[in-house]
Formats: structure tokens, sequence, C-alpha cells
């Protein structure tokens, strides 16, 4: 392996951990603020289900980002290498500093934006902007369909629950553990293609291994930073009980699944956050903390924008280091 190849499989296991921390949450966020899942039990298990599910289905969405906003792969490496590294660069310390910060962003939008951004300052590098406006509508239409998806599954489950009222909790504290399973499956086969697309798009690994290596970066990301945004979707967005934490988790992961198997990028965080707010509205609008849902949607909306600014100064700085 050459030393730009590895430079370029180096940063895409910087950005494949840093939305391990960043994104794990959607997974699991629900069940521990529900106090289902300790944050020790949520960890190892978005882990392993995360790992599964990027190398069984992360191939899909891995051709999406490496060739389907750029055609890396169609460049010559001296325009190739550059735009994957910076975009990877940019994606990775735009997610850090949200992490630190405790917001769950996007990796989608990091990812695309940062690619779009790379792409436009390299110059005479084609776009398809035709599938990047299908991306972004993707985007547009996640929170709220999540929101509306889980308003309804909530209204269900209650009323299930109150006319065969179990029991026991265990039910539905079980049904809460799988669905995060499915929700961290879903992600792992979805966002994989975050870190490791244009590492594909340039050449450097096959999609298998890179949706291996990729996997592994994540459950790593996850482990070591994940606590800090479990603890926002967990707590700070509405309080949750067991049966809204399990309707809002099945709600996210049909939703993430859905674009999944379309082979489109949809953010899971739009997804599980939009969820949550659903079930908290079967309450009414004073059980959403406004001040943090704010927060979030300022995030959201900045988050494409400041990672291709982010990609376009990596790119310079990259371009003139790398040989010609």
């Amino acid at each position: 392996m050459t030393l730009t190849a590895l430079l370029v499989l180096l940063s895409g296991l910087y950005v494949g951990w840093s939305l391990g921390a960043n994104d794990g949450a959607n997974s699991m966020g629900t069940a521990v603020g529900s106090g289902v899942r300790t944050v020790r039990e949520a960890v190892i298990l978005v882990s392993v289900f995360g790992f599964l599910g990027a190398v069984l289905l992360g191939h899909r969405v891995i051709a999406t980002i490496g060739k389907g906003i750029v055609p890396l792969d169609t460049l010559p490496p001296s325009e190739a290498v550059p735009i994957a590294v910076a975009a990877m660069l940019a994606a990775g310390a735009w997610l850090t500093l949200a992490t630190y910060l405790g917001m769950p962003v996007s990796t989608t939008h990091s990812a695309v934006g940062a690619v779009a951004g790379a792409g436009l300052v390299a110059g005479g590098v084609p776009i398809y902007w035709d599938r990047f406006l299908e991306v972004v509508i993707a985007w547009l239409a996640t929170p709220p369909g999540a929101a509306v998806t889980g308003y309804v599954v909530y209204r269900i489950l209650n009323g299930i629950l109150e006319r065969y009222p179990p029991a026991s909790d265990r039910p539905v504290r079980w049904g809460l553990t799988l669905s995060g399973v499915l929700m961290a499956f879903s992600w792992g086969a979805n966002d994989v293609a975050n870190a490791t697309g244009v590492i594909v798009g340039i050449g450097v690994l096959s999609s298998f291994w890179a949706a291996v290596v990729g996997g592994l970066a994540i459950a790593v990301g996850i482990s070591t930073w994940g606590y800090r945004v479990m603890h926002t979707v967990g707590y700070r967005i509405t309080h949750l009980a067991p049966a809204m934490a399990l309707a809002a988790e099945l709600a996210a992961a049909l939703n993430v699944q859905l674009y999944t198997l379309a082979g489109i990028p949809v953010s899971t965080t739009h997804s599980i956050v939009g969820a949550v707010v659903g079930v908290g509205l079967v309450h009414g609008r004073t059980a959403i903390d406004r001040r943090t849902a704010r927060d979030i949607m300022l995030a959201w909306t900045g988050t494409p924008a400041l990672a291709g600014a982010l990609a376009a100064v990596f790119y310079v700085i990259v371009r003139a280091i790398l040989p010609g």
C-alpha cells in the first residue's frame, strides 16, 4: 500500500471513529434514557450489531457516497485522492466538534456536504447535482416522516398496552432492546458509507473490506466517546417512558431501513430525533424541551455548509502536501 493510499485509509478510519462517537446514540440512546439499558450495555449492543449491519448490507450505500456525488472512480488519482482525503478530514473534524458539544448531527450531511465542497473547490470535477438533490430531498423528508411514524406507532402501542396491559413491563423492555438492535443494524448498514465510500471510490479497498474496516472503526468510536450524545438523545429532548422509547426506536428503524434498501444515504440522527419528538408530541408540545430542539435544528442546518467549507480548506492544504 502506498503512502497516499494509507493516508486515505487513515482518514476514513478517523471518520468512522467520529461517526461512531456521534451516532451511537441513535440506536440505544432512548433505551438508556428510559432506564431500560445501562450505557455499558448499550455500547456493547450497538457496537456488535452496527458492525454486522455494515458488513452485511453496507455495500449498497457505499457506492452512492463513493461514486454517486463526485465520480471519484473515474478521476485520475491526482484529482481523486485530494478530494477524498479533504472530504473525510472535514467530515471527521465537524463530527468531533459536535460530539464534544453533545449535539447529535447528521454524519450523512457531513460526508455528502464535504465531498461536494471538496469537488467544487477542485474545479473542473463533475458533480452529480441530480443525485445530490435526491439525497437532499431524503434529508428533508426524514425528520417529519419519522415524527409522524413515531406519533402513530406510539398511539397504536399505547392503545394496545391500555387494552391488554402486560403482567409486567418486561415485554416492553425487551421490545425496546430488540428495536434498538434493529436500529443499530440499519444504522451500520447505512452510515458505514460515510466513512468508507470515498475509499472505495478511489479504489483503495473493495466494498466488502471497506465495510469491515469501517464497521470496526465505528465500533471503537461508540466504545470510547459514544456516551456524550447518548445523553442528549436519551434525556434532553423529552422524558421517555419505556413504551415511548420503544415506539421511537421502531419508527426510526423502519424509516432508515426503507432508505437503505433503496440505496439512499439518509440521516439516522434525523430519524431518531424526529421519532423522539413525535412520541413526545403525543403528550403535547410542552413535553418537548424547545431549547434542546432549537439547538439541534441549528446544528442540522449548518452541518452541510460547514462540512463543505472545511473540506474546501482541507483540499487546498492536502493539494499542497501530496505529490501531483
